[in-house]
């Protein structure tokens, strides 16, 4: 048991402690006693003091100066808030019209610029490197997609661009290309018109940091083109600008296999500008404008036969000929996008100015043609489009939009020509009594389509895009059509993409070329043709059925591989050809046409090494002639009346192939194409041997001016073994003159980055 005293000592204690918490620590004083009490001994309890335990020697730590930390990054600058907020739009304007479905093949601006020429080279040149792009002449309409004979429709950044009237002028220049697709197959609802192969370049988007380039490239047949850009961002607003002079003494192919050819002189410049201005963080504002010039003198074939007296003269020498035509195109568009929520949206204003005239040698023209044919034909387009994106949920995208254009053409035919002997026989002969008559055809036509598709993702891998379309003309035939749609791509492993699709189209005639023509002013004279059937070029309906897979080879990295396989049934199929001495073209139909395909491609890139290759077999055959049959001879016309035949564009075989390598700074490229030769003979029954043409190139980058300002030279030769073929013999359905590829060039380019 414990004692009092030890338990007062304990409770005194432990009080003192507690005291000690709740204030200073001091001597505690007892309240005094009272009577009757025991008074205890007053006890101080002091703290013991508490013995700090030796320190640990510390052991010696080398130690050094603490580094700062680095640097905080820079806030972004005005010019990349801007740039970054743009590739949002551009990226929000690939969404409006995804091409889901439909075979693309593309290229950016490195690509091309790996090429031999690179942006030097003009942008048919740079289509041939496509699967299943086919070479013709200028006259014929330079190159072919899916051996379609035009159909091919452009845009720039979603936008679509509407006809010209030009024969062989391109309005385009390839050094404004960003990046360049070409669709094909069966297109999805939003694009209309012309489906053969959509177009679709995306202007530069890296030229907007104050700076440019000016060059100068030139050498064999007196080619010389120097050419400027500049980019530049101020305030909210990015712009681009260029342009390019051209001068050559082949403007157009050569007639003959000879290496200069005769009186083919040509001079063209060309501009662009581009404006986009962010409006707010939801809406820009773009301008696109080009303008493109040029002068031709049509070149002669040496050795022609006179066919006719005229003005005294019956001995003409056609190496003197003198035929020349000038072309004019000019267009403006402005488009609004905007971007909020689930919507993205773009409604653009375009317009678009074309002007050709084809200025004929009257005399010799007379004497070799019997009639000297003085064309011209003008058209001037504005419209409104307008696309819009609406993600309604994850797994499905409405597209939607409408287009609405007019175009008023005008087309001036004044001829010369010679009466005939015997005004119902137009085998009888000529009389040496020239005189003149003139044909003008003026209209206002309208175009108006919208569309309605849904794209629905079925799950992960299965994507399904279905619509429908709705086209009507109002030009010298009216007529309208329902067009459905449907796209199917499964993608079941990584790097595997299978597509299917089915396209019902509706394609109207060029409004300029299915411009009639009066046949009664030329009853009676040298121009007076067998067949006097006249009916209009119609609208071309057609079903389009695609299928095809690309595959990433993942045991060789870098490996891609497609193949792709489609077949057309066409009711009124277009065409068109050269019928006559003016570099124009007229349109007509046939009344079915059945056009079959399958093309093969593949593309590698491992470091510094790209190397491309595609290959294409494909036939089109037609019957039976609807529309302008006075184009024909009466035997070929009946021929075609109850044959198939190949139209003249249709080409078997169609390769090309191309590979760069960079070394030690110095690119090194070549590329090829391969044809089995365009239709010729009677109504199409033979074609032109195959050819290969090879073209290599060298370029390098010298820091002359500064490190980040590289001094550009380079080395191209075209046609490295300098074949000799024909594109064209003069021979087939609307072939007038032949024409030659190109004989072996060099060429030396120089540019300087600014």
């Amino acid at each position: 048991m414990k004692s009092p005293f030890r338990a007062t000592l304990l409770f005194s204690t432990s009080a003192s402690v507690l005291l000690a918490l709740g204030h200073a620590s001091s001597a505690q004083t007892p309240p005094p006693a009272s009577a009757g009490t025991t008074t205890l001994p007053s006890i101080e309890v002091v703290e013991p003091k508490h013995t700090q335990p030796p320190r640990r020697p510390k052991k010696p730590v080398l130690t050094t100066r603490r580094e700062a930390p680095p640097p905080a990054a820079p806030p972004p600058s005005a010019a990349q808030v801007l740039t970054s907020t743009n590739d949002k739009f551009d990226t929000a304007r690939q969404s409006i019209v995804a091409p889901l479905g439909a075979t693309a093949h593309q290229l950016n601006h490195q690509a091309i610029e790996a090429m031999p020429q690179g942006t030097d080279a003009p942008l048919d040149k740079v289509l041939l490197q496509f699967p299943g792009v086919t070479q013709d002449s200028a006259a014929s309409g330079e190159f072919h997609v899916r051996n379609e004979h035009a159909n091919v429709q452009y845009r720039i950044n979603g936008i679509m661009l509407p006809d010209g009237v030009g024969a062989f002028g391109q309005i385009l220049d390839t050094g404004i290309i960003g990046s360049l697709a070409l669709l094909t197959g069966a297109l999805p609802a939003q694009y209309g018109l012309h489906t053969a192969g959509v177009l679709d370049i995306q202007t530069k988007t890296d030229a907007f940091d104050n700076t440019g380039k000016v060059g100068v490239y030139g050498g064999s047949h007196g080619t010389i083109t120097p050419s400027f850009e500049y980019g530049g961002t101020v305030g909210q607003t990015q712009y681009f600008v260029s342009g390019r002079y051209f001068q050559s003494s082949v403007g157009i192919e050569n007639p003959t296999s000879s290496y200069n050819a005769i009186h083919d002189n040509t001079q063209q410049e060309k501009g662009f500008l581009y404006l986009s201005t962010v409006l707010d963080p939801t809406s820009r504002l773009t301008y696109i404008g080009g303008v493109s010039n040029g002068t031709y003198q049509i070149p002669n074939n040496p050795g022609q036969t006179p066919n006719f007296t005229a003005f005294g003269v019956s001995n003409f020498d056609s190496s003197q000929l003198n035929e020349r035509q000038t072309e004019s195109n000019q267009f403006n568009v402005v488009a609004y996008q905007k971007s909020f929520e689930d919507i993205d949206m773009q409604l653009s204003y375009f317009n678009r100015y074309s002007q050709l005239h084809f200025y004929p040698d009257t005399i010799g023209d007379l004497v070799f043609n019997g009639v000297a044919s003085d064309v011209y034909r003008q058209s001037f387009v504005n419209g409104i489009q307008e696309d819009t994106a609406w993600r309604v949920g994850y797994a499905h995208t409405l597209r939607f939009g409408f287009s609405v254009s007019s175009e008023r053409t005008l087309v001036n035919n004044y001829s010369t020509v010679l009466p005939l002997l015997d005004p119902t026989d137009p085998t009888s002969g000529t009389v040496d009594a020239p005189f003149s008559i003139f044909d003008s055809n003026s209209a206002t036509g309208w175009l108006i389509g919208t569309y309605l598709q849904d794209e629905w993702r079925i799950n992960n891998q299965l994507t399904l895009n279905v619509g429908l379309r709705f086209d009507q003309m109002y030009q010298f035939v009216d007529a309208n059509q329902f067009s459905p749609r449907a796209n199917l791509v499964w993608k079941p492993f990584d790097g595997t993409a299978f597509h299917a699709g089915y396209s019902r189209n509706f394609t109207p005639p060029e409004q300029v070329i299915a411009t009639p023509v009066n046949l009664a002013l030329v009853q009676g004279t040298s121009q007076q043709p067998q067949v006097g059937t006249n009916s209009p070029v119609l609208p071309e309906r057609s079903n389009v059925y695609d299928v095809g897979v690309d595959q990433k080879i993942h045991a060789i990295p870098g490996l891609e591989v497609g193949i792709d396989a489609y077949y057309k049934t066409a009711r009124d199929l277009l065409d068109d050809g050269q019928f006559g001495a003016a570099y124009v073209l007229t349109g007509f139909n046939y009344e079915r046409g059945e056009n079959a395909g399958v093309e093969l491609k593949a593309k590698y890139a491992n470091g510094n090494f790209q190397a491309y290759a595609n290959f294409a077999w494909a036939k089109q055959i037609a019957s039976n002639v609807v529309s302008n049959q006075y184009l024909f001879g009466a035997d070929e016309l009946a021929y075609i009346a109850t044959h198939d035949v190949y139209t003249d564009h249709a080409q078997t075989w169609t390769g090309s192939a191309g590979a760069s390598y960079l070394w030690n700074g110095t690119r090194f490229s070549a590329s090829m194409i391969y044809g089995s030769g365009l239709r010729s003979g009677f109504a199409n029954t033979d074609h032109l041997p195959g050819y290969t043409q090879v073209n290599l190139g060298v370029s390098h980058d010298f820091n002359i001016v500064a490190p980040n300002k590289p001094t550009t030279i380079r080395f191209d030769v075209v046609n490295l073994f300098d074949t000799i073929y024909e594109i064209r013999d003069g021979s087939g359905i609307g072939v007038f003159a032949p024409q030659y590829g190109p004989r072996r060039g060099f060429y030396v380019g120089i540019s300087q980055k600014l």
